[in-house]
């Protein structure tokens, strides 16, 4: 791995830091780190939970134009392929991921928050997909993550006009889920990730599957995919610690081994 993200534990949650000052530009070196360090959290039975911080003055404010504009046609053709699949191995780590995003978070780094499961936005924030200014089109998922998760209408506002929107936007069209103050916005998220942490871990991991895949298809195909995963939860300790403990003490109160 490099030295562009680092990846750092605490008990069972994992943050993923961005770590390319000032601005946390998403250069083709980070976008490799990120991917090997998504691999790595994925595999480790030990983490439960991750946030995503980019630190407490910005979050990512994009791709790094200088490199791009070296780069020709055949140079992107061959590039962009692995950009979409470090981006992708975040969005596939098979446990919570909440982003935590203090200021910019435009272009790749609107893209990279999409990734989450969930967002914690700061007061600050600024979200945007202003690549249409550059001549281009969002390239790391943002015209089908974004528009999954605020409807085509806003995503086409936000990705023809390459406008920002502050917090307040961003929270009114539920692109984040919070917006706290910028000095508590990363203990939130960790906060929000140690309790995610305690729950059951293939249960939440059989969520985040249903949901994820079944938005890549017909209705009939996720309720099947979800009818799966729901059953297969009937082999897992955590499901008869889960039933047991709301016989005997009621909801609330199990004490998940993530098994």
């Amino acid at each position: 791995m490099g030295e562009l993200v680092r990846l750092e534990v605490d008990g069972a949650v994992a943050t993923i830091r961005l770590d390319r000052p000032p601005m946390n530009a998403l250069n083709a070196e980070l976008q490799d780190d990120l991917k090997a360090i998504a691999a790595e959290v994925s595999r480790r039975s030990d983490i439960r939970a991750v946030v995503l911080y980019g630190g407490e003055r910005i979050f990512a404010a994009g791709a790094d134009i200088k490199e791009l504009a070296e780069m020709t046609y055949t140079d992107m053709v061959e590039r962009s392929g692995a950009l979409q699949s470090s981006f992708t191995a975040v969005a596939r780590i098979p446990k919570p991921v909440i982003a935590a995003v203090t200021g910019y978070a435009l272009g790749g780094g609107c893209e990279l928050a999409l990734t989450a499961d969930l967002r914690i936005a700061a007061d600050d924030a600024r979200f945007g997909q202003p690549e249409i200014l550059l001549g281009l089109i969002p390239g790391a998922g943002g015209t089908q993550r974004l528009t999954r998760l605020v409807g085509p209408a806003i995503a086409k506002d936000l990705i023809y006009t390459g406008r920002m929107v502050d917090a307040t936007e961003a929270l009114a069209i539920r692109l984040v889920n919070r917006v706290v103050t910028a000095a508590d916005t990363y203990g939130e998220a960790v906060a929000l990730a140690q309790r995610l942490a305690r729950g059951p871990a293939y249960a939440l991991r059989a969520a985040k599957e249903a949901i994820d895949r079944g938005l890549e298809t017909d209705l009939d195909t996720g309720l099947e995919i979800e009818r799966i995963q729901f059953a297969a939860l009937f082999a897992t300790e955590d499901r008869t610690i889960g039933m047991r403990s709301f016989i005997a003490d009621g909801p609330g109160k199990s004490r998940f081994t993530g098994t």
